[in-house]
Protein backbone atom coordinates (compact mmCIF):
# COMPACT_ATOMS: atom_id res chain seq x y z
CA UNK A 1 0.00 0.00 0.00
CA UNK A 2 1.28 3.43 -0.73
CA UNK A 3 1.14 6.20 1.97
CA UNK A 4 1.94 10.07 0.87
CA UNK A 5 2.52 12.55 3.33
CA UNK A 6 3.25 15.38 0.57
CA UNK A 7 1.08 16.57 -2.21
CA UNK A 8 3.81 17.01 -4.62
CA UNK A 9 4.70 13.50 -4.29
CA UNK A 10 1.09 11.95 -4.88
CA UNK A 11 0.29 14.57 -7.83
CA UNK A 12 3.24 13.28 -9.27
CA UNK A 13 2.03 9.52 -9.00
CA UNK A 14 -1.00 10.45 -10.01
CA UNK A 15 -0.44 11.79 -13.00
CA UNK A 16 0.62 9.32 -15.37
CA UNK A 17 -2.73 7.81 -14.29
CA UNK A 18 -4.60 11.12 -15.33
CA UNK A 19 -2.98 11.00 -18.68
CA UNK A 20 -3.97 7.45 -18.92
CA UNK A 21 -7.90 8.52 -18.32
CA UNK A 22 -7.62 6.23 -15.68
CA UNK A 23 -10.76 6.71 -13.71
CA UNK A 24 -9.84 7.71 -9.62
CA UNK A 25 -12.34 7.27 -6.83
CA UNK A 26 -12.01 9.50 -3.85
CA UNK A 27 -12.69 8.94 -0.46
CA UNK A 28 -12.00 12.05 1.90
CA UNK A 29 -11.73 11.47 5.66
CA UNK A 30 -10.55 12.43 8.83
CA UNK A 31 -9.17 9.27 9.96
CA UNK A 32 -10.21 7.02 12.76
CA UNK A 33 -11.82 4.53 10.42
CA UNK A 34 -14.84 2.57 10.55
CA UNK A 35 -17.50 -0.07 8.54
CA UNK A 36 -18.87 3.12 7.56
CA UNK A 37 -15.61 4.84 5.78
CA UNK A 38 -14.90 1.00 4.56
CA UNK A 39 -18.10 0.41 2.81
CA UNK A 40 -17.27 4.22 0.99
CA UNK A 41 -14.25 2.75 0.14
CA UNK A 42 -15.88 -0.96 -1.43
CA UNK A 43 -17.92 1.05 -3.48
CA UNK A 44 -14.97 3.39 -5.08
CA UNK A 45 -12.85 0.12 -5.23
CA UNK A 46 -15.65 -1.76 -7.35
CA UNK A 47 -16.48 1.61 -9.30
CA UNK A 48 -12.91 2.85 -10.93
CA UNK A 49 -9.50 2.21 -11.73
CA UNK A 50 -7.77 3.35 -8.94
CA UNK A 51 -9.04 4.68 -5.45
CA UNK A 52 -7.82 7.47 -3.20
CA UNK A 53 -8.26 8.17 0.47
CA UNK A 54 -7.34 10.85 2.46
CA UNK A 55 -6.80 10.85 5.84
CA UNK A 56 -6.83 14.91 7.46
CA UNK A 57 -7.87 16.37 10.25
CA UNK A 58 -8.83 19.25 8.96
CA UNK A 59 -8.56 22.20 11.21
CA UNK A 60 -10.44 25.17 9.41
CA UNK A 61 -13.78 23.48 9.91
CA UNK A 62 -13.72 23.03 13.37
CA UNK A 63 -14.85 25.94 15.44
CA UNK A 64 -14.27 24.24 18.93
CA UNK A 65 -11.07 24.05 19.74
CA UNK A 66 -10.93 21.62 22.06
CA UNK A 67 -13.25 19.14 20.05
CA UNK A 68 -10.12 19.70 17.35
CA UNK A 69 -8.07 18.62 19.79
CA UNK A 70 -9.38 15.71 21.09
CA UNK A 71 -10.53 14.30 17.01
CA UNK A 72 -9.23 10.67 17.50
CA UNK A 73 -5.89 10.00 15.63
CA UNK A 74 -5.43 6.91 14.49
CA UNK A 75 -3.28 6.75 11.10
CA UNK A 76 -1.08 3.36 12.17
CA UNK A 77 -4.45 1.27 12.99
CA UNK A 78 -6.08 3.14 10.05
CA UNK A 79 -3.64 1.98 7.46
CA UNK A 80 -4.00 -1.55 8.90
CA UNK A 81 -7.62 -1.21 8.68
CA UNK A 82 -6.94 -0.47 4.55
CA UNK A 83 -5.11 -2.95 4.15
CA UNK A 84 -6.85 -5.81 5.73
CA UNK A 85 -9.42 -4.59 2.42
CA UNK A 86 -7.21 -3.85 -0.15
CA UNK A 87 -3.50 -3.00 -0.80
CA UNK A 88 -4.81 -1.49 -4.29
CA UNK A 89 -5.80 1.82 -1.63
CA UNK A 90 -3.75 4.96 -2.31
CA UNK A 91 -3.25 7.07 1.16
CA UNK A 92 -3.06 10.70 1.41
CA UNK A 93 -2.20 11.58 5.25
CA UNK A 94 -0.83 14.95 5.02
CA UNK A 95 0.44 17.26 7.70
CA UNK A 96 -1.60 20.54 7.75
CA UNK A 97 1.43 22.40 6.82
CA UNK A 98 1.26 20.34 3.15
CA UNK A 99 -2.60 21.69 3.00
CA UNK A 100 -2.23 25.05 4.16
CA UNK A 101 1.72 26.39 3.18
CA UNK A 102 1.59 28.11 6.48
CA UNK A 103 -2.03 30.13 5.95
CA UNK A 104 -4.42 28.13 7.95
CA UNK A 105 -7.62 29.79 7.22
CA UNK A 106 -10.74 29.06 4.74
CA UNK A 107 -11.84 29.97 1.34
CA UNK A 108 -15.64 31.94 1.86
CA UNK A 109 -18.29 30.34 -0.70
CA UNK A 110 -21.94 30.31 -1.29
CA UNK A 111 -23.98 27.46 -1.27
CA UNK A 112 -26.89 29.83 -2.06
CA UNK A 113 -28.10 29.13 2.00
CA UNK A 114 -27.55 25.63 2.35
CA UNK A 115 -24.63 26.45 4.59
CA UNK A 116 -26.73 28.74 7.16
CA UNK A 117 -28.97 25.18 8.27
CA UNK A 118 -28.36 23.36 11.07
CA UNK A 119 -25.01 22.36 11.16
CA UNK A 120 -24.30 26.18 9.42
CA UNK A 121 -26.01 27.86 12.18
CA UNK A 122 -24.63 25.68 15.62
CA UNK A 123 -20.93 25.88 13.88
CA UNK A 124 -19.70 28.96 12.47
CA UNK A 125 -17.61 29.23 9.61
CA UNK A 126 -17.79 25.11 9.92
CA UNK A 127 -18.81 24.87 5.84
CA UNK A 128 -15.97 27.05 4.93
CA UNK A 129 -13.53 25.17 5.80
CA UNK A 130 -15.47 21.74 4.63
CA UNK A 131 -15.31 23.71 0.91
CA UNK A 132 -11.97 24.38 1.25
CA UNK A 133 -10.39 21.25 2.13
CA UNK A 134 -12.81 19.43 -0.51
CA UNK A 135 -11.94 21.63 -3.09
CA UNK A 136 -8.00 21.71 -2.48
CA UNK A 137 -8.00 17.89 -2.39
CA UNK A 138 -10.11 17.50 -5.53
CA UNK A 139 -7.57 20.02 -7.29
CA UNK A 140 -4.47 17.80 -5.51
CA UNK A 141 -6.47 14.05 -6.54
CA UNK A 142 -8.50 15.15 -9.66
CA UNK A 143 -10.61 12.16 -8.54
CA UNK A 144 -13.76 11.46 -11.49
CA UNK A 145 -15.60 10.23 -8.50
CA UNK A 146 -16.13 11.76 -4.80
CA UNK A 147 -17.77 9.47 -2.50
CA UNK A 148 -19.64 10.99 1.03
CA UNK A 149 -21.51 9.58 3.70
CA UNK A 150 -25.17 10.11 4.47
CA UNK A 151 -24.78 10.95 7.68
CA UNK A 152 -23.02 14.22 7.05
CA UNK A 153 -26.17 14.39 4.62
CA UNK A 154 -25.79 18.40 4.96
CA UNK A 155 -22.21 18.49 4.15
CA UNK A 156 -23.16 15.88 1.08
CA UNK A 157 -25.62 19.00 -0.15
CA UNK A 158 -23.07 21.49 0.39
CA UNK A 159 -20.13 19.54 -1.68
CA UNK A 160 -22.57 18.90 -4.39
CA UNK A 161 -23.24 22.88 -4.51
CA UNK A 162 -19.61 23.33 -4.38
CA UNK A 163 -18.76 21.53 -7.96
CA UNK A 164 -22.16 22.80 -9.18
CA UNK A 165 -21.06 25.98 -8.69
CA UNK A 166 -17.58 26.25 -8.98
CA UNK A 167 -17.73 23.99 -12.20
CA UNK A 168 -15.38 21.11 -10.40
CA UNK A 169 -15.96 18.01 -12.74
CA UNK A 170 -16.60 15.47 -10.03
CA UNK A 171 -19.25 13.09 -9.86
CA UNK A 172 -20.11 13.42 -6.38
CA UNK A 173 -21.60 10.24 -4.70
CA UNK A 174 -23.98 10.09 -1.92
CA UNK A 175 -23.47 6.60 0.59
CA UNK A 176 -26.22 5.18 2.82
CA UNK A 177 -25.45 5.52 6.40
CA UNK A 178 -23.73 2.74 7.92
CA UNK A 179 -24.72 2.21 11.91
CA UNK A 180 -23.59 -0.23 14.62
CA UNK A 181 -26.00 -2.93 15.95
CA UNK A 182 -27.93 -1.16 18.26
CA UNK A 183 -28.45 1.60 15.45
CA UNK A 184 -26.21 4.58 16.48
CA UNK A 185 -24.72 6.27 13.29
CA UNK A 186 -21.36 4.79 12.81
CA UNK A 187 -18.66 8.31 13.87
CA UNK A 188 -15.14 8.31 14.61
CA UNK A 189 -16.71 10.52 17.57
CA UNK A 190 -18.16 7.53 18.92
CA UNK A 191 -14.71 6.15 20.04
CA UNK A 192 -14.74 8.48 22.62
CA UNK A 193 -17.89 7.23 24.11
CA UNK A 194 -17.82 5.25 27.14
CA UNK A 195 -19.01 1.85 26.38
CA UNK A 196 -21.89 2.58 28.61
CA UNK A 197 -22.89 6.15 26.62
CA UNK A 198 -22.17 4.23 23.70
CA UNK A 199 -25.01 1.54 24.12
CA UNK A 200 -27.15 4.19 25.63
CA UNK A 201 -26.95 6.37 22.36
CA UNK A 202 -29.37 3.75 21.14
CA UNK A 203 -31.93 5.69 21.93
CA UNK A 204 -31.45 8.32 18.99
CA UNK A 205 -31.53 6.53 16.22
CA UNK A 206 -35.14 4.80 18.02
CA UNK A 207 -36.30 8.72 18.54
CA UNK A 208 -35.82 9.54 15.05
CA UNK A 209 -37.60 6.32 13.74
CA UNK A 210 -40.76 7.17 16.02
CA UNK A 211 -40.52 10.72 14.17
CA UNK A 212 -40.86 9.02 10.81
CA UNK A 213 -43.61 6.58 11.93
CA UNK A 214 -45.34 10.00 13.17
CA UNK A 215 -44.67 11.93 10.14
CA UNK A 216 -47.41 9.63 8.29
CA UNK A 217 -50.18 11.19 10.20
CA UNK A 218 -48.93 13.98 12.27
CA UNK A 219 -48.02 17.30 11.69
CA UNK A 220 -44.73 18.53 11.99
CA UNK A 221 -45.16 20.57 14.75
CA UNK A 222 -46.06 18.06 16.69
CA UNK A 223 -43.46 15.72 16.10
CA UNK A 224 -40.78 18.00 16.92
CA UNK A 225 -42.48 18.13 20.31
CA UNK A 226 -42.46 14.55 20.51
CA UNK A 227 -38.89 14.46 19.77
CA UNK A 228 -38.08 17.41 22.02
CA UNK A 229 -40.33 15.65 24.75
CA UNK A 230 -38.74 12.19 24.31
CA UNK A 231 -34.78 14.21 25.07
CA UNK A 232 -36.48 15.21 28.30
CA UNK A 233 -37.01 12.23 29.49
CA UNK A 234 -32.87 11.03 29.34
CA UNK A 235 -31.56 13.90 30.79
CA UNK A 236 -28.11 12.66 29.97
CA UNK A 237 -28.63 13.62 26.66
CA UNK A 238 -28.38 17.36 25.94
CA UNK A 239 -30.97 18.30 22.48
CA UNK A 240 -28.87 20.65 20.36
CA UNK A 241 -31.37 20.68 17.28
CA UNK A 242 -34.04 18.80 15.69
CA UNK A 243 -35.48 19.85 12.83
CA UNK A 244 -37.62 18.67 9.63
CA UNK A 245 -36.21 20.08 6.60
CA UNK A 246 -36.43 19.71 2.86
CA UNK A 247 -34.11 17.73 1.53
CA UNK A 248 -32.88 19.76 -1.23
CA UNK A 249 -33.00 23.33 -0.05
CA UNK A 250 -32.08 22.08 3.61
CA UNK A 251 -34.67 24.79 4.98
CA UNK A 252 -37.01 23.53 7.76
CA UNK A 253 -40.49 23.24 7.42
CA UNK A 254 -43.84 23.63 9.60
CA UNK A 255 -46.16 22.29 6.44
CA UNK A 256 -45.55 19.15 4.34
CA UNK A 257 -46.63 19.38 0.43
CA UNK A 258 -46.86 17.16 -2.35
CA UNK A 259 -43.97 15.34 -4.19
CA UNK A 260 -41.29 16.88 -1.76
CA UNK A 261 -38.84 14.85 -0.09
CA UNK A 262 -38.03 15.37 3.94
CA UNK A 263 -35.60 14.30 6.56
CA UNK A 264 -35.83 14.68 9.83
CA UNK A 265 -31.88 15.80 11.46
CA UNK A 266 -31.05 15.58 14.84
CA UNK A 267 -27.73 16.79 16.98
CA UNK A 268 -27.24 15.95 20.47
CA UNK A 269 -24.53 15.59 23.41
CA UNK A 270 -23.63 12.93 25.54
CA UNK A 271 -20.42 13.19 27.81
CA UNK A 272 -19.64 16.43 26.04
CA UNK A 273 -19.43 14.59 22.74
CA UNK A 274 -21.14 15.82 19.80
CA UNK A 275 -23.71 13.48 17.49
CA UNK A 276 -25.55 14.08 14.43
CA UNK A 277 -27.84 11.83 12.78
CA UNK A 278 -30.48 11.90 10.47
CA UNK A 279 -33.29 9.81 8.57
CA UNK A 280 -35.20 10.49 5.34
CA UNK A 281 -39.43 11.17 6.18
CA UNK A 282 -40.85 9.61 3.13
Amino acid sequence: MLVFNKKSDLSAFLSPLINQNKSIGFVPTMGALHQGHLSLLKKSLSENDVTVMSIFVNPTQFNNADDLNQYPRTLERDIQIMQDLSNNIIVYAPEVTDIYEGNTVSENFDYDGLENQMEGKHRPGHFNGVGTIVKRLFEIIQPKRAYFGEKDFQQLQIVKKLVSKYKIPVDVIGCSIHREANGLAMSSRNERLSPMAREKAAIVYQILNNAKILFKTKAIEDIIIYVTNEFKKHPEFQLEYFEIADENTLLPVLKKEANTKYRGFIAIFVENIRLIDNISLN
